[in-house]
């Protein structure tokens, strides 16, 4: 893993982009994300030779970029040349402009190079994922089929938009039978019947905020959302029927990707047409977070995504308390919990006190809305629901009504009730111990037929009261118990640790 802040610039067919991240580790956080639409792959097909305005365009802006990562004293930087730079007779000449220029060493990669990270992108942020990854950048289509934590099967097609405009004329029957004729050559990814499809790339990114407005879809968090594959054929189909000047004018897309967006959704219907997948999933992640995720020892790839990038966003909390310690307090009202409800529920502890620096009167509201738009990955939208959810209820916000509709939706009921049940479990734990964690060794949850009682060591008996009453009464009530205070001379032992939760789906 590369020390301090890195840096990935993609240089694609059409647009090139700089990602600058706190590290490059397992779970990084983006600091700065800028893209350019260069244009480098126009007229490829039938020049031969990168587009001379894209090159004009790419040197620029390449010279300024190396001007912000010195300033941002970033050390590491991976600079990534795709399907034109590959393809075109004068790539090299460019990538030797680049070096004289903004002093990049520019890494020109294969196209089955290109597949693998676009495949290691997607497993960064899913862990779990099985499927076909699909990356379409402006030149090529990358198609990798993925299970187990690693990559089989993988193709690069001439099928990126500018490369599909050039040999098909903008002539939408033309598009579909080269689509069809390069997917033919395949017949691995008939594979990927009722598994799951990843969709990673600008261009597909642009549809599923197409597919959130048309489905009224409510939490706009690009990675992870998923769609069932006839919502996704059915609105596809829409898409290439639009008018180019229709298409111009949707909310969700810049004008800069309407004119490709036709030939995008015509190639991602043609993919779900071969073998229709359980469910379309669009990942945020792909060739730059491989490329990251490519440095790891195998030992760091196996850590949980989500575990690793909330302890950077929970480390500046006001005390050093223990998530373990949090869970063992919880754990006697975790009993019915899935292996993905517990790992939430994790997840929740290390965000229990993100909120302390509000006003009071705001951290219920701060801790929801930030726990449904976290910049991380490792976690779904049902995940983020619960999440939001967990962390609403342990500030004293709302449980119930528009406030917390949005989390309620995504989360589904289940997890609802689930995330709720934690919420009210850590607002007792901060109120019982103030969020010096220590002192919950000394009490403990007892689940009985009837009742939820907490019990307390004789040494906490000035922590008992009114407000301590409530909190145990509001967490038994989700349980359909009566709860209940003891003080007893010593507490009852702790229960068995809880022991490390497999990744899942969220």
């Amino acid at each position: 893993m590369a020390e301090g802040r890195v840096a990935v610039i993609d240089i694609g067919s059409n647009s090139i982009r700089l990602v600058a991240y706190q590290d490059g580790g397992r779970a990084p956080l983006p600091l700065f994300n800028e893209k350019v639409m260069c244009g480098l792959g126009r007229g490829l097909a039938a020049t031969g030779l990168l587009d001379p305005e894209g090159v004009r365009l790419a040197l620029d802006n390449l010279v300024r970029f190396r001007g912000l990562v010195d300033a941002m004293g970033i050390g590491t930087v991976h600079v990534l040349a795709t399907a034109a730079v590959r393809d075109a007779a004068n790539g090299a000449d460019f990538a030797r402009a680049v070096q004289e220029r903004a002093h990049f060493t520019i890494r020109i990669i294969s196209g089955e190079e290109e597949a693998r990270l676009s495949a290691w992108g997607v497993l960064s942020g899913i862990p779990e994922a099985d499927g076909l990854v699909g990356d379409l950048g402006g030149g090529s289509l990358e198609l990798v089929d993925i299970r187990g934590g690693g990559a089989g099967d993988h193709a690069t097609l001439p099928l990126g938009p500018l490369r599909l405009a050039d040999l098909s004329g903008g002539d939408l029957r033309e598009t579909r039978r080269i689509v069809r004729a390069e997917l033919a050559r395949l017949p691995w990814i008939r594979n990927l019947r009722d598994r799951e499809f990843y969709a990673v790339g600008g261009s597909w990114r642009s549809l599923a905020r197409v597919m959130m407005d048309r489905l009224d879809y409510p939490l706009h968090v690009i990675h992870h959302y998923s769609v069932n594959t006839h919502d996704a054929l059915r609105l596809l189909e829409a898409m290439i029927r639009l008018p180019r000047d229709k298409v111009r004018r949707l909310p969700a897309v810049s004008r800069r990707r309407a004119d490709s967006l036709p030939l995008a959704a015509l190639t991602l219907f043609e993919v779900l047409r071969q073998a229709p997948p359980s469910r379309l999933v669009f990942s945020a992640n792909g060739l730059r977070e491989g490329c990251l995720y490519d440095q790891l020892p195998p030992s760091e790839r196996r850590s949980d995504p989500l575990e690793m990038a909330l302890a950077a966003i929970a480390g500046g909390g006001r005390f050093q308390f223990s998530v373990e310690q949090l869970k063992q307090f919880l754990k006697p009202v975790l009993e019915d919990f899935s292996a993905q409800a517990l790992r939430l529920t994790r997840a929740a502890c290390q965000l229990s006190d993100i909120a302390w620096v509000e006003h009071p009167d705001y951290r219920a509201r701060h801790a929801y809305e930030r726990a449904l738009h976290l910049p991380v990955t490792g976690i779904d939208h049902p995940g983020r629901g619960f999440l939001a959810l967990a962390l609403c209820a342990r500030y004293g916000g709302p449980l119930e009504g528009p406030e917390v509709a949005v989390a309620r939706r995504v989360a589904g009921d289940e997890l609802s009730r689930q995330a709720v049940r934690v919420g009210l479990g850590l607002r007792l734990a901060f109120t019982l111990s103030g969020g010096a964690t220590s002192v919950l060794t000394d009490s403990a949850l007892v689940v009985e037929p009837d009742t939820l009682r907490l019990s307390i060591g004789s040494s906490g008996v000035m922590l008992a009261g009114d407000a301590l009453d409530r909190r145990v009464d509001a967490l038994a009530k989700t349980m359909d118990r009566q709860g209940q205070v003891m003080v007893v001379e010593r507490a009852p032992s702790a229960p068995p640790a809880i022991p490390a939760e497999p990744l899942s789906g969220t």
